[in-house]
């Protein structure tokens, strides 16, 4: 079993930056790929960037596409998101999962486990 903690959420300005971070315990997280996702209050849960098991592949959704940066490392079992130029339509609860699926899988039901979510706020 995996269980993953989100941290590092906060309220920003547009414009600004916040790495977050996700610890994983239980199981070394280099035999999953990883996913981070983002859900608004009354909206579904979105893809936002993955990373595969060996950490050489990402993916990352087209609204967040050359702001965000997924990363991993597997010898502090962890893994981040880097969010650069944050918009106000970025305010979410961001959550990271892990997936047993080859590559970067982006759909949530090929994730196994999942963290509390960590709350992401941008003013305008």
């Amino acid at each position: 079993h995996v269980q993953l903690v989100e941290s590092g959420g906060g309220l920003v300005q547009t414009g600004g930056s916040l790495r977050l971070s996700c610890a994983a315990s239980g199981r070394t997280l280099s035999c999953y790929a990883m996913g981070w996702f983002r859900q608004a209050p009354g909206k579904e849960r979105d893809f936002v960037a993955s990373i595969s098991w060996s950490g050489g592949s990402t993916y990352s959704a087209d609204s967040v596409k050359g702001r965000f940066t997924v990363s991993k490392d597997n010898a502090k079992n962890a893994v981040y998101l880097q969010i650069n130029s944050l918009k106000p339509e970025d305010t979410a609860v961001y959550y990271c999962a892990a997936s047993g699926v080859y590559g970067s899988p982006s759909n949530g039901y090929e994730y196994d486990y999942w963290g509390q979510g960590t709350q992401v706020t941008v003013s305008s």
